[in-house]
Parts: structure tokens; sequence; C-alpha cells
């Protein structure tokens, strides 16, 4: 039920952004590309709690590592261009779990983060999904962050638990080029950063693709890096890793 609530403040300005107008429509047709994909990550997380009782509690999950502790993820990209506009649409969710046991304590982590990205794209090039284009929209970042460390030495220590548990609206802007090169091969540059509600976000790509009949093949690397904090709660997390997905076009 939280989720919905959150969910209801975002998707308005989402579909605003998704749907061209009519008179566009009319003028020529869109291409429509829609993608699944794997993102095999690595995630670092740092949360820090404010003095008096400062403390920093420091995650590094490799690929191998989210695999082992994954309790969910789906990704998806969708995109649609006309002649010089067009508009593209990107969620990920990532659901984390891990326990551990240690000499003197027990620790508990949890995370699930929900990303969507939605912008309107300027494309001044004559051929549609290359050359340099721009974009600007709206980043929207559901994190639920949580450690808890249970002391299990006869000294009596407390739990000590650090959580961040927020939504953040951020307004996105980017460029991107993309190369196409022997027929079927095709190479895009992507950066951008988003302000808002965060303190900062920055994002890059490098994605290669492959035509097919029916679409084509993407493969890449991207470097997400988000900065945030509520409730006297900092957190800093990183996302990397290679992807690959299929985009069906039409």
């Amino acid at each position: 039920m939280i989720a919905m609530k959150r969910y209801t403040r975002v998707m308005p300005v989402a579909v605003a952004l998704l749907i061209p107008c009519g008179t566009a429509a009319a003028q020529d047709r869109w291409d429509w590309i829609v993608a699944p994909y794997v993102w095999a990550v690595d995630i670092s997380t740092d949360l820090e709690t404010p003095p008096p009782a400062s403390a920093v509690i420091t995650r590094r999950l490799s690929f191998g590592d989210v695999v082992d502790k994954l309790d969910g993820a789906f990704q998806m990209h969708a995109e649609g261009q006309g002649e010089h506009f067009g508009l593209f649409a990107d969620f990920t969710y990532l659901g984390l779990s891990q326990d551990a046991t240690r000499r003197f304590f027990q620790a508990e982590s949890d995370l699930d983060t929900r990303l969507f990205e939605a912008a309107a794209v300027w494309s001044p090039g004559g051929q549609r999904f290359t050359g340099g284009e721009v974009f600007a929209g709206l980043r929207y970042l559901d994190l639920d962050i949580a450690s808890t460390i249970t002391p299990t030495g006869p000294l009596g220590v407390p739990q000590f638990r650090v959580e961040l548990d927020e939504s953040f609206n951020d307004f996105m802007f980017g460029a991107r080029y993309t190369w196409a090169f022997g027929g079927r091969w095709g190479l895009t540059l992507r950066a951008d950063g988003s302000w808002g509600d965060t303190d900062g976000t920055w994002n890059t790509s490098i994605v290669a693709n492959y035509k097919m009949k029916s679409g084509a093949w993407y493969f890449g690397y991207r470097y997400l890096d988000v900065d945030a904090q509520a409730r006297s709660v900092s957190t800093d997390l990183v996302i990397k890793g290679p992807a690959i997905g299929y985009g069906f076009a039409f």
C-alpha cells in the first residue's frame, strides 16, 4: 500500500511524458523498441548516521553475491521516435537480502531499489536512433535500505539498526550519441545527471547493438551513482555492471 501511494505521485507525470500528442502521431509514423534486459550488477552502499552517535555501515556485493542473495529483479526499456522527437522510459527493480553471522554479532541487510526514468528526446539528425541527441525528464528512485547488527557477546551491547526508506524525484538532463557502422552494428554513449530530492545522481553507459530482422541485441556497461539523504541518514549507492537484452522493434 505504501509503494502504491508513492507511485501515484509519479505516474501522472510519466504518462504525460510517454503519450505523444495527436498532431505528432498524425504527421509521421513512430518507430518503437521494447527491450527487456538483464543488468549483472555489482552493488555498494554506504549508510551514515549523524553525530553524536555517528556510524557508517558499508556493504559491497559482487554479481555472484547478488545472485545468491537475490529476492527479485526486473528490468525493461521502451523507446519511440518520430522525425526529430522521441520518448523513452526505463524501469529497474532489485531486491536483495543478506544475513551473516560473525564471532561477536549477527548482521542482517536488506536492499529494495526501484528506479524509473522517463524523458523526452530531441534528435536533430536525419536518421532515427542515430547521431547526437539530448533528453530531459524525470528520474524517480524508491530506496529501502536497512542494516541491523545484533551483538552476541557477553557484554550486553544493544542492537543497532540503520535504515533509509524514502522516495526521491529528480529532474534528469543528459545527452547521448549513436554511431551506426557495418550495416548492422551500432554503438551508443550516454551520460546524464539528475537533481532535486537527491543530492545528485550520475549515470553513464556504453552500449553496442546488433540488428536482427525483428529487432536488435543490446549489450554494454552501465554505472549509476546516487547520493541521497533522508531523516538525517545519508547514503551513497553505486550500481554498476554489464547489461544484455533484446529489443523488439515495431
